[in-house]
């Protein structure tokens, strides 16, 4: 039996078939050009969904005939056509500097993306960041493909009871209904993946969203063939148990590895934005097991230089660990997608290989098939060393093989039509598509007049979208119609407004504000200096206290009903509510604790905007944060869930905002009313912060920095008589390290230098597998002194025995130096590939 899938387009006058080539094309997600087109197909529509693919599909019939009669709207429609065949034949950053000869093609590997509402597929930052890099990688000209899953339900939708309860909602993706189109293979069948599970196969069908010039492929598991449950594994993002959550994770990094195969799209890099796509590893190294007919440690060796994986994760107890005995019944149920090596797979996700009770951690994977591992910034790649030091025994922790790549936000996705205009007439219409030096000086050159129309019609628009939000809201709640009708009233324009939205959790800390219900209610009152709010953000369904925390809120509310035109919580916290808050709040706050936010960039997306930041010095606000772009909380050091902690900071929360924000945006006003001294901290925040925390910026970091040297690491190894080389240089030095040993250490002191000379006893290593190093520790904000010793003559009556010599300064005392022995190749990243270390002492 055959079940052919079908897919109906939209039947549009063939005069008006351009707008299904715009609409497929989530270009409009970040341009505000095609607007003007959307909205004369149905202005109501769009400004509630911004899905153009959704207005094609319900649009009728005597609409579609009026307007491929419309002289007016065929001449616009053509000249959107034409810009946007431009726009994709456009040469980009990627091919105007970099030879196409170094990379030919990145895999972007994500469980979710965020890319616009019209494609619900994501929860949150993760997602978010997704979806950036994609819309990036197309305006750069960087070649990517992408690489997820087609959620039917995705993550689920937020509604509040009349008690402030939250609930959640999941209502389905009607694929129809979103701008994608199934992949269909040469004979125009919808492609379909057989992927082995235990005991069956599970199909996977195949869609294609376009992201500008980059595809984004999508594995959805709904297929008619399948059974009830194996439908459901794509049903609900991060829903179900541990087994369920596996499954989810091998079609996301097997099935999305085969269906880049099935297509025939060569890859250099696969980048796995978290472990959830690490079995795309194991799915890689099996099909050059097949295609060259290597064993499993040639095949390791040989891809893993192609891999890249991004690690968000800030505690160890958020990688994804799974019992032996589940992934072992996967693995030996696929074995032409894994192989049969199974206690070499096994070991992959171990820190102790010959420990068989320890579950499978997919960070652990990752590693160990990646050649370059990156935190999303600076402080999150010093935290994630320390996370990633069981994988490098003995090894100082300044040295674990992380590397720190701050997150940015895709400007144009987060900036206003008023702050793109802004940007382009004093930096260029292609400010963000190239260098970015230029960008800070251009902007400081903006009048105070400028900034400060900009602010307040961001404020404006806010406050007009929270009034109509909060109307449907209060409505859904059954609460009165008086109520109703006096939220169309609800918030001042001319009120300082501060928000927040963030995943209600107890690490985030969204309550901090609420730690004195009495003096926050002083602040919102304060008549000389009066203070706004606007909020929003979802629990988990399982997390019974982040669900407590919202309803905490509405209690607050209940208990000060003078402050319902003050305080807005906005429900079911998405893209579009998301836009709005970064575009016309005053201050943005973000509160976790230290060092538990990895990177967020929640607070990146106000600053093309003229917001400003007061947060907690964790993440990228602990590398962006000065006195001249905005407010810093806390003290950069850690002090866990410590409630007396909290307490502080909350104090110092009410004083920044009392004695330092609400003074600063009111005091000082010139003659037509502008805040100057405020609009002077604007400035600087847009001007300094904005391009250094942009997309952009980290994308090509992600380029120069990772994959054009994982590419000329991949090159290195297409050549068998170099992975020979890595392999024998791994399996001796694995049979033969326990006999290096170290003899005598002699120092002496000549005027200014130490001369340090080291017996080392190499057993049947050869010296050019090691290298003798002094090491010393780091101090200050320096790190660690390394300096390789020099073989010189061989020691007398010994064999394979050398004087190793070292001449160094005397910077420091003699006893904070240590001879060690560690692994040397020059094909290889060491620790990374070999975590070998001797040490003297």
């Amino acid at each position: 039996m055959n079940i052919t899938p079908s897919y109906v387009l939209p039947q549009l006058p063939e005069a008006l078939d351009g707008l299904i080539e715009l609409a497929l094309d989530l270009r409009w997600s970040w341009s505000y050009r095609s607007d003007v087109l959307w909205e004369q197909l149905d202005g109501e529509l769009w400004s509630r969904t911004r899905n153009p693919w959704l207005l094609l599909q319900n649009l009728d019939a005597a609409k579609l005939d009026v307007l491929a009669r419309d002289e007016g709207f065929l001449t616009l429609l053509q000249e959107h056509l034409q810009h946007h065949r431009q726009e994709s034949r456009r040469e980009g950053w990627f091919q105007k500097n970099i030879p196409s000869a170094q990379l030919q093609r990145v895999a972007y590997f994500s469980m979710e993306f965020g890319l616009s509402e019209a494609l619900p597929i994501y929860s949150g930052g993760l997602g978010i960041l997704a979806g950036d890099v994609l819309k990036t990688a197309s305006d750069l000209g960087v070649p990517m493909v992408g690489i997820g899953i087609l959620w039917q339900q995705g993550y689920f939708r937020q509604s509040l009871d009349d008690c402030g309860r939250q609930l959640e909602l999941y209502p389905y993706n009607d694929p129809t209904q979103l701008p994608i189109l199934p992949v269909r293979d040469p004979e125009g069948q919808w492609l379909r993946l057989e992927l082995p599970f235990p005991g069956r196969s599970v199909i996977l069908r195949a869609w294609q969203a376009q992201v500008g010039t980059v595809p984004l492929y999508l594995l959805d598991s709904n297929d008619p063939l399948n059974s009830p449950a194996d439908r459901g594994i794509t049903a609900e993002l991060y829903g179900g148990g541990p087994e369920m959550r596996l499954q989810q994770e091998i079609c996301l990094g097997a099935g999305g590895w085969l269906l880049l195969r099935h297509l025939g799209i060569e890859i250099d890099i696969c980048h796995l934005n978290e472990g959830h796509a690490a079995f795309a590893i194991l799915a890689r190294i099996h099909s050059h097991m097949r295609d060259h007919g290597s064993d499993f440690s040639c095949a390791l060796n040989a891809t893993r230089a192609g891999n890249v994986f991004t690690t968000h994760t800030p505690v160890a107890a958020g990688f994804d660990r799974f019992a032996p005995e589940l992934v072992t019944r996967y693995i030996e149920g696929a074995p032409k997608i894994f192989g049969v090596d199974l206690q070499q797979i096994l070991a992959l996700g171990r820190a102790n290989a010959e420990d068989l009770r320890e579950p499978f951690n997919m960070a652990w994977l990752a590693i160990h098939g990646s050649i370059h591992v990156n935190g999303v910034s600076a402080l999150h790649g010093k935290v994630s060393q320390h996370l990633f030091q069981p994988l490098f025994p003995r090894w100082p922790t300044d040295e674990i093989p992380v590397c720190g790549i701050t997150n940015g936000v895709h400007i144009p996705s987060w900036d206003n039509a008023e702050a793109d205009a802004l940007w382009t007439e004093h930096c260029g219409a292609e400010r963000w598509l190239g260098e970015l030096q230029d960008i800070s000086a251009q902007f400081h050159n903006v009048s105070d007049t400028e900034i400060w129309q900009l602010r307040q019609k961001g404020r404006q628009q806010l406050i007009e979208f929270a009034r109509n939000r909060l109307q449907r809201q209060l409505a859904m709640a059954h609460r009165p119609q008086e109520e109703i009708n006096a939220a169309a009233l609800v918030l001042d324009p001319n009120t300082l407004t501060i928000g927040f939205a963030r995943r209600f959790t107890a690490y985030k800390r969204p309550n901090l504000l609420l730690s004195d219900p009495e003096r926050l209610y002083r602040i919102l009152s304060d008549p000389r200096h009066p203070v706004q709010l606007l909020i929003a953000g979802k629990a988990h369904p399982r997390d019974g206290d982040g669900k407590a925390m919202i309803q905490e809120w509405t209690q607050f509310l209940r208990r000060h009903p003078d402050l319902f035109h003050k305080v807005v919580f906005i429900a079911d916290y998405d893209m579009l509510v998301a836009a709005q808050l970064v575009q016309g709040v005053d201050v943005w706050i973000n509160t976790p604790r230290r060092p538990w936010e990895a990177s967020g960039t929640s607070g990146m997306k106000v600053l093309v905007n003229g917001g400003l930041n007061c947060s907690e010095l964790d993440g990228w606000w602990a590398e962006a944060y000065s006195d001249a772009v905005g407010w810093g909380l806390g003290d950069r050091h850690e002090h866990d869930s410590d409630s007396a902690w909290d307490r502080h900071e909350a104090e110092q929360l009410y004083q920044i905002i009392e004695q330092e924000i609400a003074p600063l945006f009111y005091q000082g006003r010139d003659e037509s009313g502008c805040p100057c001294a405020w609009v002077e901290k604007i400035r600087s925040s847009m001007a300094e912060l904005t391009p250094r925390f942009s997309s952009h910026r980290m994308l090509q970091e992600y380029v120069e920095n990772l994959y054009l040297p994982a590419a000329k690491r991949l090159r290195e190894r297409s050549s068998l008589e170099q992975l020979r080389s890595i392999c024998a240089w791994q399996s001796h030095l694995k049979a033969h390290w326990h006999g290096l040993r170290f003899g005598e250490l002699h120092v002496a002191e000549t005027g200014e230098e130490y001369q340090f000379q080291m017996h080392v006893y190499l057993d049947d290593v050869p010296a050019e597998m090691i290298q003798v190093q002094l090491f010393a520790n780091s101090v200050d904000a320096h790190g660690p002194e390394l300096l390789p010793m020099q073989r010189s003559e061989t020691l007398t009556g010994a064999v394979n025995s050398f004087n190793y010599r070292c001449n160094i300064a005397k910077r420091r005392p003699v006893s904070d130096y240590t001879p060690r022995i560690v692994a040397q190749h020059s094909l290889c990243e060491v620790p990374l590939e070999n975590n070998a270390i001797l040490w003297y002492r």
